[in-house]
């Protein structure tokens, strides 16, 4: 019965403490609340630097060929890629010695050239891949050197949003932050993407010496093109962003940055209708090639 007698006590204090966290959140300001929880979303930013500002080995940071995954998995396939090369050219070698006429002739000018450029892509797989990265890397270090594009290790530390700015400026920073983790976590794939072109480049090479199956290694030189140039590229467009943001043109903090930020995502979808325009043309001009030497074949 005391027990009884005592629940309109606990119940007033219930009351009261209610009443208290109720006033304790009406006294919060919405942007207090959205800029502790964007200071809380900021983990993903520590892979800029490894991923996003450079293409090398991660756990090295040496270069990106070096990397264990493609050491381990690389010789099979390309020991894999000159078995397939032997067959192929001892296939393509019958097909030349039980041929007869010009069109035979005109098959073996095609395919020496084709065999050579197969055996060099094939044996030479891993330094080729590796210059193209170090071009591209040059290419994002010269962007980098601008200045503009902040230290991300020392921006991360140093972040701070003031709970006293307006919602709308509290929440575009919240966007450019969220946008920035996203796009680390795409170059992560980028990375993954890359490991995969250069384990498989020596068996592109040989679907690029046998003519049924060239389409396919045009769809790995497309993948690896837009994948390895994206990185330059969409440096430089946040790198202009940067400088406008710093400049102040408009109220609204970061506006120009999220702008930025936006036009970046757009750069490997352009970067593919490009490369498709250039493999039209390429096609065509390959079919007016193909023409004016059979008309000199068959004069």
């Amino acid at each position: 019965m005391g027990g009884v007698g005592s629940l309109p006590g606990d119940i007033d204090a219930l009351i009261q403490a209610l009443q208290h966290v109720n006033d304790t959140l009406r006294s919060l300001q919405p942007s207090a609340v959205v800029a502790v929880v964007l200071k809380d979303s900021l983990g993903l930013m520590s892979l800029w630097t490894d991923y996003v500002l450079k293409t090398t080995d991660v756990e090295t940071g040496r270069d990106f060929t070096a990397a264990a995954t493609i050491r381990r998995f690389e010789p099979a396939t390309q020991a894999l890629a000159d078995s397939l090369l032997v067959l192929g050219i001892v296939w393509a070698s019958y097909r030349v010695m039980w041929g007869h006429g010009v069109r035979s002739q005109y098959t073996a000018r095609v395919l020496l050239p084709r065999v050579f450029m197969g055996v060099v892509l094939v044996n030479f797989a891993m330094p080729i891949f590796q210059a193209a990265v170090s071009a591209s890397n040059v290419m994002s270090s010269a962007v980098y050197d601008f200045g503009n594009i902040p230290d991300w290790r020392s921006w991360i530390s140093a972040f701070t949003v003031d709970p006293s700015d307006a919602l709308w400026q509290v929440l575009v920073t919240g966007v450019l932050v969220v946008g920035y983790d996203v796009l680390a976590l795409a170059y992560v794939v980028r990375y993954t993407i890359l490991v995969f072109l250069a384990i498989s480049a020596p068996l592109a090479a040989v679907l690029f010496v046998v003519p049924d199956t060239m389409h396919i290694a045009k769809m790995w030189r497309q993948w690896f093109v837009t994948n390895l140039l994206m990185q330059p590229i969409q440096l430089f467009i946040l790198a202009i962003g940067f400088a406008l943001d710093h400049a102040g043109h408009t109220q609204l903090r970061h506006l120009f940055a999220l702008a930025s930020l936006l036009v970046v995502f757009k750069v490997p979808g352009a970067m593919g209708g490009a490369e498709k325009v250039a493999h039209k043309l390429e096609e065509l001009a390959h079919t007016g090639v193909s023409h004016v030497e059979h008309r000199l074949v068959r004069a």
